[in-house]
């Protein structure tokens, strides 16, 4: 008989009672029926990353919410003390660290109820949306070049390190479905999207209950902060920095070092030999409790964890310059994007200030481009006018727009509910083009048969996976569409601006 759920989750809690960890500065009781009950307990937020934890009491920043010894972490330190696991991994020495983990992670499944991590095995979650996970069909519908390219490389890196261990894992007698290439993406995501950082390997470690905390982006905008480091770098050279002349902006230099502890709310702390969460901001009874891993662009959530955010501090949108933009000065290429509010990060319209001069003014401004002051009112219409373009030609040159994807994702979650054959008819009757190619790809083109298949587990996977992709296009469309309207109005105001001057004078 299968287990279900809840009851999975309890006996999880109970064992993690039993070999120390707690929500609750006292380690908690061998007798005790959880290991939370004091500061955390395990709600469901289906807006924000589904199973969570939640503040059972007001809880301050700063404070100390869970605690997991040495003991419960799953390293490959403590997974190597299988003498069978650690005597077959001597002679694989080319393996790296996270390729041994996963290893490691399909072994312990092998052992089935007889490994000691079986109550924390059972409640990993049975399939991941990262993006090495994406079918063909998922993969162009992103529909940028950038975004395809990154699913197929994560998946062909994915299978190259399948392969490299398959001589490994034949060895251990994994069970043919553990050794399989899906079994393999299963593990190499778990890895990717659960692990926290260890002092003492780089592969990171599995955190039982505290992998449990879904993610927050971090509270200080990651795009400030990057303007701010460049602010810092133009003043090495001697220029007054400032954002479109706002000195005050230099205030917020000293927020660069207390930004760092922002960006993590736990860690291993060697003094007490486990890990450590802290509650990053106040929260109030009932609310759930996020950890922060750092700041990801959208894609690199995807990439790695299987999920995008709808507002992402994080997020960066590239479009594509000319090669002069980037030798005309010393900014690197990655630091010149569109934010997700519209506005062009401060390098890029550095960079594109100095481009919009011409070459034998260049060196006369440039302290001023650097410091992100603007050259001129004539220099700053030219660079907004240019970005404006640039984002309408690349929203013109893809294959949907912004409202087709809108009216997409409506078609898509009626396309989730519909499980039976007449509802999947109706479905096929009035759908678009990109649904017809979707169902195509997975078969279900004709109904009949196939619409019974709609709600296996497969068919439910490929369609959470092409919601994402589209999730993910709208929002860096919507970015584009941000940053015209921004540099519209930048113009506006210049135009204005120089109308009123020349009426006063």
């Amino acid at each position: 008989m299968e287990v279900g759920g809840d009851e999975k989750l309890e006996i999880l809690l109970k064992w993690a009672a039993e070999v120390g960890i707690s929500d609750s500065k006292t380690p908690p009781l061998e007798s005790l029926p959880s290991s939370l009950g004091h500061s955390l307990f395990v709600s469901h937020f289906p807006e924000a990353g589904g199973r969570g934890l939640a503040a059972l009491r007001d809880l301050r920043r700063g404070e100390l919410i869970l605690s997991v010894p040495k003991s419960a972490l799953m390293t490959r330190e403590t997974l190597l003390k299988d003498e069978t696991l650690s005597i077959a991994l001597n002679p694989h020495s080319s393996l790296s660290p996270i390729q041994i983990l996963s290893t490691c992670l399909l072994y312990e499944m092998n052992k089935g109820k007889s490994s000691w991590w079986y109550p924390y095995l059972m409640n990993l979650p049975p399939s991941y949306d990262i993006l090495a996970t994406f079918g063909e069909f998922e993969k162009q519908a992103l529909q940028i070049d950038e975004a395809i390219w990154a699913a197929e490389k994560a998946t062909l890196k994915a299978e190259l390190h399948w392969k490299e261990a398959s001589v490994l894992m034949k060895q251990l007698n994994l069970k043919p479905r553990l050794s399989t290439f899906r079994a393999w993406l299963w593990a190499s995501a778990t890895i990717s999207s659960r692990t926290l950082h260890i002092p003492w390997d780089e592969a990171g470690c599995l955190c039982p209950v505290g992998d449990l905390f879904n993610y927050a982006a971090p509270g200080e905008e990651p795009s400030r902060i990057e303007d701010l480091n460049c602010k810092m770098h133009a003043s090495s050279f001697g220029v007054n920095p400032s954002v479109d002349g706002d000195a005050t902006d230099m205030l917020d230099l000293e927020k660069l070092d207390s930004h760092s502890e922002r960006l993590t709310d736990g860690g291993f702390e060697e003094d007490v030999a486990a890990y450590c969460f802290y509650a990053r901001r106040h929260y109030k009874k009932g609310e759930q409790v996020l950890l922060c891993y750092g700041s990801y662009t959208n894609l690199e959530l995807l990439e790695h964890y299987g999920f995008i955010l709808k507002e992402n501090p994080g997020e960066k949108v590239f479009i594509p310059l000319e090669s002069e933009m980037c030798s005309s000065n010393s900014w690197p290429k990655e630091s010149m994007y569109i934010q997700q509010s519209g506005k062009p990060s401060f390098t890029l319209l550095s960079a594109l200030r100095l481009w919009a001069t011409r070459p034998n003014r260049r060196r006369s401004v440039a302290h001023l481009a650097y410091s992100g002051s603007q050259l001129s009112a004539e220099n700053e219409i030219l660079v907004m006018r240019w970005i404006s373009k640039k984002c309408t030609f690349v929203l013109k040159s893809l294959p949907t727009s912004f409202d087709e994807d809108r009216s997409l994702l409506s078609a898509i979650e009626m396309l989730q509910d519909s499980f039976t054959l007449s509802e999947l008819s109706n479905v096929l009757a009035s759908s678009t083009n990109q649904i017809c190619a979707f169902l195509e790809a997975n078969g279900l083109e004709s109904g009949g048969s196939g619409a019974d298949l709609l709600s296996s587990r497969k068919i439910t996977q490929a369609i959470g996976r092409w919601r994402l992709a589209i999730q993910w296009r709208l929002s860096y469309k919507e970015t584009l569409i941000k940053c015209v309207s921004y540099c519209s109005k930048v113009v506006d105001s210049l135009n204005s601006q120089n109308v009123t001057m020349q009426f006063s004078s």
